[in-house]
């Protein structure tokens, strides 16, 4: 698989994309390999940078820059988080499959876990310049990846995909708070005393 043409069809043509993607022949290891660990990555990697480099604005303090030490800390945390909760949303994905009228396949709901995440990884690139992690939400085109992946690969009902799709939503923004809380909380930057989960370097 070409990782380059693969984003750029799911992302571009995710309908017909899919559709590959249900009849391809693959295994949990195969697609953390070629797809999870390099997509994951992304917003870890750009948060050293953001956070350590570039630093982050503070009204009336400047450009607050964590040691390199800490923001590597939080990266690594939120990374290894971030590959087991698309395992999780998987196995929530495939339990659901048949609440929802669809056929359980653990590699399928993976597919489908990994996949629909594309554009929400993807937008971590924004964290390279902290005052611009707003633009992360563009991520939220996975919601609708998510949408056209379910009832393709778990083979649920059209007219039940849309619940479908918000039950595992609320169950991934589930997931990805806690690991978003947990990974924050390797960060402190001063005169701040909210804490965003999910949104680096701010607490």
């Amino acid at each position: 698989m070409n990782i380059a043409e693969r984003v750029k069809k799911i992302l571009l043509q995710p309908k017909s994309e899919w559709q590959i993607i249900a009849a391809e022949k693959t295994t949990v290891a195969e697609l953390y390999r070629s797809y999870i660990v390099l997509l994951a990555a992304i917003g870890p990697i750009a948060s050293i940078i953001g956070m350590s480099i570039v630093g982050v604005s503070m009204p009336f303090v400047g450009t607050y820059r964590v040691t390199l030490s800490t923001s590597i800390s939080h990266a690594v945390v939120n990374y290894a988080l971030t590959l087991v909760g698309v395992y999780v949303l998987s196995l929530i994905i495939n339990a659901l499959a048949s609440t929802f009228s669809g056929e359980k396949d653990s590699i399928q709901a993976l597919k489908v876990a990994a996949y629909s995440s594309t554009a929400a990884w993807l937008a971590g690139i924004f964290a390279l310049i902290p005052m611009l992690s707003l633009l992360g939400l563009v991520g939220l085109y996975s919601l609708y990846l998510l949408y056209l992946g379910l009832p393709a690969l778990m083979k649920a009902p059209q007219e039940k995909a849309v619940i479908y799709t918000v039950v595992v939503v609320i169950s991934a923004i589930v997931i990805f708070f806690i690991v978003g809380a947990i990974s924050n909380a390797f960060i402190s930057i001063p005169g701040s005393s909210m804490h965003m989960p999910g949104v680096p370097g701010i607490r």
